[in-house]
């Protein structure tokens, strides 16, 4: 059975950092792209960074680049989200999900389409 599991969301004051874990199983980890999305109360869910778990290419969406920063660890078939400089703009659930994924590095977000297993979510919020 396929799982993915966030953990580390909860409520920082602006400019604080939050980790993000994503624990996945039930499928061969290395073949997959992991994301990471967010989506805010009325608003669409949005794509925010994603690794190729296979050789670390990353993607990342413009409002988080430089604050944000996506790792996997291969070992114990975990990815993080490390959250720095938050935004009361960040403040949403955040969902991390899998992509099949065989054809290569990426360097950008890849599209929602490919996604083909989601977590449950976990809830960030930050105050200003």
């Amino acid at each position: 059975e396929v799982q993915l599991v966030e953990s580390g969301g909860g409520l920082v004051q602006a400019g604080g950092s939050l980790r993000l874990s994503c624990a996945a199983s039930g499928f061969i980890f290395d073949d997959y792209v992991i994301g990471w999305f967010r989506q805010a109360p009325g608003q669409e869910r949005e794509g925010v960074s994603c690794i190729d778990t296979s050789d670390a290419s990353t993607g990342y969406a413009d409002s988080v680049k430089g604050r944000f920063t996506i790792s996997s660890d291969n070992a114990k078939n975990t990815v993080y989200l490390q959250m720095n400089g938050l935004k009361p703009e960040d403040t949403a659930v955040y969902y991390c999900a899998a992509a099949l994924w065989l054809r290569g590095r990426i360097g950008s977000l890849i599209p929602r389409s490919e996604y083909d297993y989601w977590g449950q979510g976990t809830q960030v919020t930050v105050s200003s």
